[in-house]
């Protein structure tokens, strides 16, 4: 009548479909030395170090790193002591605090979201001209 097995399997093979991978650090855990993942990964502790994640960080509202960040995307709501480079997508939560510079493609703050330290997005420039790229005008100025 019912079919677990098959049901069983089509769950499997929907959680591998992704990165496969998910990292969970849990309230009260706190961790010192440099991490790295392939998939995913959430900080809801502490870590004490660096961290690379080839897919999305998640740093939950409680979550402390102290340390430089490398991700792909991430979403910041806790407190971060360190730089942070993400690849493409940057969502900073209201609760998130970030003492440090942030390299990222897209940023989005949050009302109430809150850095210390220099923000650079990646622009397209055109390597030959060195001109942004798109419909850009430079502002002629006249000699005084």
């Amino acid at each position: 009548m019912f079919s677990g097995n098959n049901n069983q399997k089509n769950i499997k093979k929907e959680s591998t479909a992704g990165s496969g991978l998910l990292n969970i650090i849990g309230v009260g855990t706190k961790i010192k030395g440099d991490l790295m993942s392939e998939g995913d990964f959430r900080v809801d502790g502490s870590i004490e170090g660096e961290v690379s994640v080839r897919q999305r960080l998640v740093l939950g509202e409680g979550g402390n790193i102290v340390g430089d960040i490398e991700a792909r995307d991430a979403t910041i709501a806790g407190h971060l002591k360190g730089n942070i480079h993400v690849h493409e997508t940057l969502i900073l939560k209201p609760s998130a605090r970030i003492d440090g510079d942030i390299s990222t493609n897209k940023i989005i703050i949050e009302s109430g979201a809150a850095f210390n330290g220099r923000c650079s997005m990646n622009i397209s420039v055109n390597q030959q001209s060195g001109k942004p790229a798109g419909n850009v005008t430079p502002t002629a100025t006249k000699p005084a």
